[in-house]
């Protein structure tokens, strides 16, 4: 029976033939465009991007290292080429709300155009109005406006002297103004000398000073009037001149953009906003006292946030750093004088102004690690338009002056990319994720392992040492790949699509050859590259080894025990992963059918391990003496187990080491098992196969082979076995044995070197067999419980 189990050496290691990939070096292989195998997630892409309606956004669901970057980019990549480029967005000055820029759309290329024709207007009219206006003609209209205006002044000062001279009295200009003095004789007199002018005299001059003080008063206040009005008249002038220099140069602007009424809109405010600011264009004027000197024109700018080139298809933007304002803009602000201010110039887009009319691909855990930046993301896809608000606003943690730029409509597919983790906790938590994100592209992590795909496979090594420049692969290296492919995959029968893994591998096994001075990288530097990176990682490995070596772990590769049993454990650590031995015992009295897992009770032990035990009780109750209760009380522990434990693996070894313990038969310490059990006996496939084989023969290459030495693993792994070349070795010779078994009594057989037993047609076990001695044991226990309860 234990020969028929052993596995042979073909059985543990599919390989692949080099000539069956139909090529000699990989620089004959065409590029693979896109990640064969994924048929379904290219097809639910494909819909997701065509079809319209709010909410169908992709989520793309793969763990780490797929590819799914690269899968979304070339797939995106492939349709925006053929897809209409979308138009530019520019903010301008709101000249009616200023503290509310305005967003102007316009075709693809023509943002920069826009500003360049602007500032090339604003310009234009900066130099013309003051070459204009200190022009001869403008001048001496400007002069002909004063000379009116002083003329007047002039004449009716001149009438009022007139009265004045009239009724014996002077007007005389002080420095304090104007002031009526008397005259007699032709001249002016002093105080003193009116005192002396008879009363009759004094009367009739205070009466003629009294009215034309009246009519010198009426004078003054309408000389500001005047000037008020001088200065209009002035103010028309130069909004007459604007006008005229700045209506045929906005007109043609206006022919130029008619394609866009947003920019219709926009220079029709403009061409009002110069005319009535035509003095901003002027340098001061020394003959102008009144007029403003000329400030800076920057509200007349353009701030171009998104610009394409015509006919360059639809955007695909793959945001890496996804914060708020990288998402959706932000607000710049510059400091003045110990203030921060901020204008629509400051106004900066953020990637979904980018691809908007376009692709957004994101990765979720990224963007959900970002404050406000998930909650903005989405205020954007409900609303459908991209509103540029500081994270800080929305709480009134803003204390600045802000803007409120005018909201862009936004016409993005956005697609996340992110693990079954992600996926289901958004699903879980977040009610509008579902709404949001209706379409699920699921990758899948590897592809049946045929001779076409095999081929296929070829092909995309050749695409990966063409994009990163590395040396060729002759059909030796790419038939390497593929084995390793297949063991990553933890499956003979499939290959792992894991794009970030079989880069790495390319490219350690680039760098081994080109160390090794290789035109071409050959399947000898794959098994070296793979014995360096196990090299590189396998301290904790050693070190356990070393332990084992030196007896502080307790691990027997020869003997027998009773009880006692090698189990097999792996250790992920990141990107070490590697099995260890762990022994597992099992101690059995009298007691009241309780099989006690140490693990639990101290809180080692996870929920699948104790389902693990708890199906181990129930099997122990239906197999044997089933019609009497268990009169037992058995113990189970991982001995010398420190940490955390979890996983029904070890079911079967737990069950062989209490059987051992019930029926006195030692366990071949020589083997090590794993494997899970179900409630009939049967043996179920486990995880990590390969890594425990390995982590066994390790120990016992230490210890030195003897012959006697292998591990029993379910027979459903067989098909999962991708073992090291130096254990299939060694199996060919002789020194180490794999054992394939499907129900529990194989296994027993095998560790015990004795026949486990079956039922009889009278109902029992053979007496001598290890279940006949076990359920003796059992049916011992039952009387003394009997006995002891009576």
């Amino acid at each position: 029976m234990t020969a028929s189990l052993a596995l042979p050496p073909a059985r543990l290691r599919r390989a692949t033939d080099p000539a069956t990939l139909g090529f000699t070096v990989t620089t004959e292989l065409a590029p693979l465009p896109l990640l064969f195998g994924q048929e379904r997630a290219l097809a639910a892409i494909d819909f997701g991007v065509r079809m319209g309606g709010d909410g169908y956004n992709l989520f793309l669901l793969g763990e780490a290292g797929i590819g799914k970057r690269r899968l979304a980019k070339r797939v995106l990549g492939a349709r925006a080429a053929s897809e209409s480029t979308p138009g530019d967005w520019a903010y301008v000055h709101n000249f009616s709300e200023p503290l509310k820029p305005r967003a102007i759309g316009l075709p693809a290329g023509q943002g920069p155009a826009f500003a360049r024709d602007l500032r090339r207007l604003i310009a234009d009219l900066a130099e013309a109005m003051p070459a204009i206006y200190e022009g001869e003609e403008c001048r001496a209209r400007r002069q002909a406006l004063k000379a009116e205006f002083v003329a007047r002044d002039e004449e009716n000062l001149k009438r009022l002297r007139e009265q004045a001279k009239a009724k014996d009295l002077a007007l005389m200009q002080t420095s304090d103004g104007f002031t009526l003095t008397p005259v007699v004789d032709g001249e002016p007199i002093s105080d003193e000398a009116f005192e002396l002018l008879p009363v009759a005299d004094r009367e009739r001059l205070e009466a003629a000073m009294s009215e034309l003080r009246s009519a010198l008063e009426d004078l003054l206040d309408a000389a500001p009037r005047a000037q008020r009005d001088y200065r209009e008249r002035v103010r028309d002038l130069r909004e007459g001149l604007m006008r005229r220099e700045s209506e045929p140069r906005i007109h043609e602007l206006h022919e130029r953009y008619r394609d866009s009424d947003s920019v219709a809109a926009y220079l029709d405010a403009l061409a009002a906003d110069v005319v009535s600011h035509a003095d901003e264009f002027l340098p001061d004027d020394a003959d102008d006292d009144e007029k403003p000197p000329a400030r800076e024109l920057k509200r007349y700018r353009v701030n171009v946030v998104v610009s394409r080139s015509p006919d360059s298809g639809a955007p695909v933007i793959d945001e890496d750093h996804p914060l708020h304002q990288n998402l959706l803009g932000r607000l710049e602000y510059a400091a003045e004088t110990g203030n921060l201010i901020t204008d629509f110039t400051l106004i900066r887009s953020g990637s979904l102004h980018e691809a908007n009319g376009g692709y957004l691909i994101l990765e979720a855990r990224q963007l959900l690690s970002q404050p406000f930046a998930w909650e903005g993301l989405k205020r954007v896809l409900l609303s459908r338009v991209i509103r540029i608000v500081a994270p800080g606003e929305q709480y009134g943690q803003v204390t600045t002056v802000s803007l409120d730029p005018e909201p862009i409509p936004l016409a993005t597919k956005v697609l996340l990319l992110g693990d079954a983790e992600v996926y289901e906790m958004l699903s879980a938590l977040d009610p509008d994720f579902p709404a949001l994100f209706k379409v699920v592209a699921d990758l899948e992590p590897d592809v049946p392992r045929d001779a076409a795909s095999e081929r296929l496979y070829a092909q995309l090594v050749a695409t990966l040492v063409n994009e990163s420049q590395l040396l060729p692969f002759d059909a030796t290296a790419v038939a390497r790949v593929i084995e390793e492919a297949a063991r990553l995959a933890e499956d003979a029968e499939r290959l792992s699509l894991h794009l970030g893994a079989l880069h790495d591998l390319l490219r350690e096994t680039d760098f081994v050859a080109r160390e090794l001075e290789f035109e071409c990288v050959s399947a000898g530097c794959v098994a070296e590259a793979l014995a360096r990176r196990r090299r590189r990682r396998g301290g904790i490995e050693e070190r356990m080894l070393e332990a084992i070596r030196r007896g502080t772990v307790l691990i027997d590769t020869c003997g027998a025990s009773v009880g006692q049993v090698n189990g097999l454990a792996v250790l992920d650590l990141g990107d070490v992963r590697f099995a260890k031995p762990v022994r597992l015992s099992a101690t059995v009295r009298l007691g009241s059918g309780e099989v006690l897992d140490i693990e639990r009770e101290s809180e080692l032990g996870g929920a699948i391990h104790a389902k693990g035990v708890l199906i181990l009780t129930s099997l122990l109750g239906a197999r044997y003496v089933p019609d009497q209760p268990l009169s037992l009380r058995a113990s189970l522990v991982f001995e010398q187990s420190y940490g955390p434990v979890d996983g029904d693996s070890a079911s079967v070894a737990e069950c062989c080491a209490l059987l051992s313990a019930l029926s006195a038969q030692p366990l071949k310490q020589s083997l090590a098992i794993t494997g899970s059990l179900n409630q009939y006996g049967r043996v179920q496939a486990i995880g990590g196969v390969n890594e425990k084989i390995e982590g066994f023969y390790a120990v016992c290459r230490e210890a030195g082979l003897n012959g006697e030495q292998g591990v029993i693993v379910p027979a459903a792994n067989v098909q999962h076995l991708m073992l090291d070349p130096e254990i299939i070795a060694a199996v060919e010779r002789g020194q180490f044995h794999i054992y394939a078994v499907a129900e529990l009594d194989e296994a027993l057989s095998l560790l015990c070197g004795a026949e486990a037993g079956a039922r009889g047609s009278d109902g029992r076990f053979p007496p001598a067999s290890i279940n006949g001695r076990v359920e003796a044991r059992l049916e011992a226990f039952a009387v003394a419980a009997r006995k002891s309860g009576g």
